[in-house]
Parts: C-alpha cells; sequence; structure tokens
C-alpha cells in the first residue's frame, strides 16, 4: 500500500477534457480498495477559487488517508496542494506533505514557466535547490485538472495523450492511451465513459507498464469513475464515492 495516494494522484493526472469541465466549489471523494474487497481508505480533491501575485488562481487540495484494518499496519496521511492560474492552468505553487507508513516528505515547488525553472524546498532536510523545467509541466495535481481541459472528442482507439511532469525533481514524460467507450455500472447508476490507460513505469509498486485502467465519465465533468491498477502486491482500486459543486449535470445512461 506504501504510495497509495500519490498512486490515485498519477492515475487521475492523464484525464481528457473540454472547457469548463471544473469550478470553484467542486469537491471529489473516493473509495480506495484494496483486491477488490477491503476498504483501504478514502481520497478528496476539493477546488476553491483564490487570488496570488495580483492573479486569480485555482486552489486545489487533495487528501488522502488509510482506515479501517489498513491503517492498522500501514497508516497513510497524505495533503497534495496545487495553485494554478485560471487564465492558462499553469501550476504557480505545489506542496506535497506525506506520510506513508512512516515513509515521509514534506516539500513545496514554486514555478517560473517563463524562465523554465523550478525552486524545490525540502522542508524535512532545509534545503533549496532550482532545476530545470520543460515548456508547460505540470505538478502532479494541477495535471488532473489542465488535461480535464483537453479536447479528446476526435479521439480514436489506441490514440495518446502526452504530458510532461514535474515529479521528484525530475521532468518525466507520461502518456495516456485511448481504450475506446464503456458503459459502467457506479453507485450512482450506469454511466457513459471513456477508457484510458496511462502507460507507468514497471518495478517497485505497478506489476507492468500497462497495468492501470482509469474509466472518466463521457459528459461536459470527464470526472474519474473508477481506477483500477495491478500491483506488485494486490490490487488497487478507486471509485467516486461522492460529489458536489460540478460545474456541469452528471450524464446517466
Amino acid at each position: 500500500m506504501k504510495n497509495l495516494i500519490t498512486t490515485l494522484v498519477l492515475f487521475l493526472s492523464f484525464l481528457g477534457y473540454s472547457q469548463n469541465a471544473f469550478d470553484n466549489g467542486e469537491r471529489l471523494k473516493f473509495r480506495l480498495s484494496y483486491s477488490s474487497f477491503l476498504t483501504a481508505g478514502y481520497a478528496t480533491l476539493e477546488v476553491k477559487s483564490d487570488f496570488l501575485k495580483d492573479k486569480d488562481v485555482f486552489h486545489v487540495v487533495g487528501k488522502g488517508k488509510t482506515t479501517g484494518m489498513i491503517s492498522w499496519f500501514f497508516k497513510v496521511k497524505d495533503r497534495y496542494e496545487t495553485y494554478m492560474y485560471k487564465e492558462n492552468l499553469l501550476p504557480f505553487r505545489f506542496v506535497r506533505n506525506i506520510n506513508e507508513g512512516g515513509y515521509t516528505k514534506d516539500k513545496e515547488i514554486y514555478f517560473d514557466h517563463e524562465a523554465k525553472k523550478a525552486l524545490v524546498i525540502n522542508k524535512k532536510k532545509n534545503k533549496k535547490k532550482t532545476y530545470d523545467t520543460k515548456e508547460g509541466v505540470q505538478d502532479l495535481l494541477s495535471a488532473l485538472y489542465f488535461m480535464r481541459n483537453q479536447d479528446v472528442s476526435k479521439f480514436k482507439k489506441g490514440d495518446q495523450l502526452t504530458l510532461i511532469l514535474f515529479f521528484d525533481e525530475e521532468n518525466v514524460p507520461m502518456k495516456l492511451k485511448f481504450l475506446g467507450k464503456e458503459t459502467i455500472k457506479t453507485k450512482f447508476g450506469k454511466i457513459k465513459t471513456l477508457k484510458f490507460r496511462p502507460l507507468v513505469q514497471s518495478g517497485r509498486v505497478f506489476k507492468e507498464e500497462e497495468s492501470v485502467t482509469v474509466w472518466v465519465s463521457d459528459d461536459a465533468n470527464k470526472i474519474p469513475l473508477r481506477i483500477k491498477a495491478s500491483l506488485a502486491v494486490g490490487s488497487l482500486r478507486a471509485d467516486l464515492h461522492s460529489y458536489k459543486g460540478l460545474a456541469n449535470p452528471i450524464s446517466f445512461n
């Protein structure tokens, strides 16, 4: 269960979207289950409007923690934050404060997109360092909302999206393959979805490169509804548990 919430955020970072996908007040809650039956925890994503550096921004907060039996032997408590400029959805500030079974990180990143630089502040080690970044680089959380604003209406099965993430002091190219459309059954009813497969690095966490599948609503919101992943040990599943403040009505089959 290591990197439980980090894994969820990475999954969500590849979702396609059209304009006006989200707005101030959107809140999504996900139920995380391990090996299909055991509730592992819950994660939330909440969007708020803010004002930063004389510009309008979206402030997104992502939280996640383990519950029940899982937390007895592996406790997770994670918090992610991003501040994105509303005009282009590029991140200005990113916060990652995690505790996953005793593995901790407490970092802040400040992006300068004009200079293509990122200042990383490691609070645990009391260190600062500046790194080179790529054009249009995103952090883990801003990537989700940026990609939700991309138009994938003309995608055909097998088409891919590529995005550059700045993660753990590296510029990481991430790809998302479109697998087609599918209607799935959820706690809210049957919903038409777009099905994607992020191409992730195999090894310590995932079984293989193509071990993750993501379903997002095939409507104006493009919210993640279900995520499945085969891990090195067991499997992880995330399902939308509740929602509010959507920018558009959700479309049921």
